[in-house]
């Protein structure tokens, strides 16, 4: 028998494939009342996430562009989403068919999506609304969502049942974004259920990729996730400073400069 939160997690990917969900469809294919489903539906709505309808729901499309979106939450700048799109695109070159991977909320992270839309043979967990509706329609993806609490101006599921959505997964690589990127102190984040999350995603994967933004270097956020020793490889812009590429290279991490 599922678990609340893995009901609900499988329930927001059928949204996500579908665009819609019946209560007639729902409540026997998971064994449980109609009531407890209207109960999950109710639970999304308050969300933000969907539209109650006569029977079920339909999910609720961003209202903006999702790029646009990620930037406003994030203050990145025109100079931003633009190293956010090279980032994105050398990133998609590490991806191979066969790989299962968890990637992070982020700028860079949504723009990695938009260059796996001819992939096949993947399996993709996400915390992030709008890279979750960008994979929605690629036929060649198995798409997983953790779940949880959506964070709506960075448009990324937290807490507790995002972090449980990741229980019983392994996977090949995380595709990791960061508030903060120091030497001393690692990466870091602003906000604690973000960090908290982010640690997971790392625990659930045999190798952690930073989306290295140039402009994060030297930024620490209040939350530790992790040491550089936990990073197996670094993606980054071409302003990445020199003294973080050296730095890098003794640490033995792999470093692809985006083109």
């Amino acid at each position: 028998m599922t678990t609340t939160s893995q009901r609900r997690q499988r329930i927001l990917q059928l949204l996500m494939e579908h665009g819609n969900v019946q209560v007639s469809e729902l409540s026997p294919s998971f064994n449980v009342s109609a009531v407890t489903i209207r109960n999950d539906l109710s639970f999304f709505e308050e969300q933000g996430l969907v539209t109650r309808t006569y029977g079920g729901a339909f999910l609720k499309r961003p209202q903006h562009a999702p790029e646009r979106a990620a930037a406003v939450a994030r203050g990145v700048t025109a100079p931003g989403a633009a190293r956010g799109e090279r980032i994105g695109a050398r990133a998609a070159r590490l991806i191979r068919p066969g790989d299962n991977i968890l990637i992070d909320a982020g700028t860079a992270a949504y723009r990695l999506a938009r260059h796996l839309a001819a992939a096949s043979g993947l399996t993709v967990m996400t915390n992030g609304l709008d890279i979750a509706a960008e994979l929605a329609a690629t036929e060649g993806i198995r798409l997983l969502c953790t779940g949880g609490m959506l964070d709506r101006e960075a448009r990324s599921f937290v807490g507790t049942q995002a972090e449980q959505g990741l229980d019983g997964y392994h996977f090949d690589k995380v595709f990791l974004d960061a508030d903060g990127f120091d030497l001393k102190h690692g990466i870091t984040a602003h906000d604690e259920a973000t960090a908290r999350l982010k640690r997971r995603m790392i625990e659930a994967a045999g190798t952690c990729i930073v989306l290295l933004d140039s402009a994060k270097c030297g930024q620490i956020g209040l939350h530790r996730i992790a040491p550089l020793s936990r990073v197996g490889a670094v993606i980054a812009d071409p302003d990445l400073p020199a003294e973080y590429r050296e730095a890098l290279e003794r640490l033995e991490i792999d470093i692809a400069v985006a083109d």
